[in-house]
């Protein structure tokens, strides 16, 4: 075998390559992450030097390409592989992984959103059938909008069916926090809250809510099938503008009566609007339109002079991209507007396997939307699915200096 003391004959071992990852020239098994590393014990000195003591996504393999990996994220990669992969110490307990691992993948990682996000996806990738459990990963609640209905509901469900077809509001923090928003806000519409099929008769008796005129009760054809339709529509619009359109319906209604001196009646008005104003302040500005939640989540990056930013498409993530801040020279003729939308054009959207894959998206978004100590900001598309671009700026300038962030409603 020779001399393999000096660092030149070991260099051979610790070298960083990029994956997919090889073996004798052959592709046998694909990781999500970047970077990997050859590991043999008699030059783990130079190995630990040739990774960075920075936070960090890795996976350690053994010499049986299938066997079980080791997957894990870490605020500092060389200590925690010199804990893992160093010579152990006598009469400790402590995992020592020295005399099983044959290689070290990684990727460097700039927040604890990233590495959420990429520990996901190795995960994902390691243990198709185990992931979600070793994330603990908690579906978001969400309302869905039931069109596919006769007679359309409202429900708080933790699951997405068809999205064509139904419509779902979310993420929500909690159930409870879905369920509280849902009937405070049904309260202002006349939209049925049973769970069951209907098929309308006239000698049905009806529920409290009918009795209550809060409900069109087409379950004992109190109404046409039209009128029902149409308080659909305006729940559906509520819901899509975040209360906007009952504001504006409600204002208007206030100064018709007024303006024909039915002064009553415009206080009536005016005290629903009241009653309208903390309704709306229940609803985060997280919670959008599930198949239009659009938006780029801007986060510190592992790369000198850079932010990295987080496609979110119809609650799908895609990233990171790294964004420089410093303009090369044949941008310089660009504004920052013009570079991030060239940017966000170039990266391309994620698409979903499968309505799960999309949940889980949607569960690690609400896991960083809702942290008390949660680092980065967010911006959200229009209902044109044009983004904020001033703020958006602004954001990226925030994040790279390290200061607070734009307050959203919560």
């Amino acid at each position: 075998m020779g001399d393999r003391s000096s660092k030149q004959d070991h260099s051979r071992y610790y070298t960083v390559a990029s994956n997919p990852y090889y073996r004798d020239g052959r592709h046998y098994n694909r990781s999500v992450l970047a970077e990997r590393i050859e590991f043999h014990p008699e030059a783990d000195a130079e190995i630990f030097s040739a990774v960075a003591a920075a936070p960090a996504v890795f996976l350690l393999r053994g010499e049986d390409a299938h066997s079980e990996p080791y997957v894990s994220k870490t605020a500092n990669l060389r200590r925690r592989l010199q804990r893992l992969l160093s010579a152990p110490e006598e009469h400790t307990k402590r995992l020592n992984l020295r005399d099983r691992v044959r290689s070290i993948e990684y990727t460097l990682t700039g927040s604890d959103f990233e590495s959420g996000f990429v520990l996901y996806q190795a995960l994902r990738t390691a243990f198709p059938s185990t992931y979600s459990n070793r994330l603990r990963l908690r579906f978001a609640p969400l309302v869905k909008l039931h069109l596919e209905n006769e007679f359309p509901r409202a429900s708080i469900t933790t699951r997405l069916g068809r999205i064509s077809k139904n419509v779902y509001y979310g993420p929500f923090a909690s159930r409870v926090a879905a369920e509280k928003f849902m009937n405070d806000a049904l309260d202002f519409f006349k939209m049925r809250r049973c769970v069951e099929d209907l098929h309308p008769d006239p000698k049905f008796p009806g529920c409290v809510y009918s009795e209550m005129k809060m409900c069109l009760a087409p379950c004992f054809r109190g109404c046409t099938d039209d009128a029902y339709h149409a308080e659909v529509v305006r729940v559906e619009d509520f819901l899509d503008s975040r209360g906007e359109s009952l504001k504006r319906e409600l204002a208007a209604e206030r100064d018709d009566a007024s303006a024909t001196m039915e002064f009553e009646t415009a206080a009536a008005i005016h005290a629903r609007l009241d009653k309208l104003a903390p309704v709306l302040q229940q609803l985060p500005e997280f919670v959008q339109r599930i198949d239009r939640l659009h938006g780029v989540i801007v986060q510190k990056s592992a790369q000198p002079e850079s932010v990295a930013l987080f496609r979110v498409d119809s609650g799908m993530l895609a990233g990171p991209l790294s964004f420089p801040i410093s303009e090369a020279e044949h941008t310089k003729s660009q504004s920052m507007e013009a570079r991030i939308q060239a940017a966000l054009t170039a990266f391309p959207a994620s698409s979903p396997a499968s309505a799960i894959e999309r949940l889980e998206h949607l569960a690690i978004l609400k896991r960083w939307c809702y942290r008390g100590t949660r680092a980065g900001e967010i911006f959200f598309a229009n209902a044109k699915g044009e983004l904020p671009m001033r703020r958006l700026v602004r954001g990226i300038g925030r994040v790279y200096k390290g200061e607070a962030p734009e307050i959203l409603r919560a």
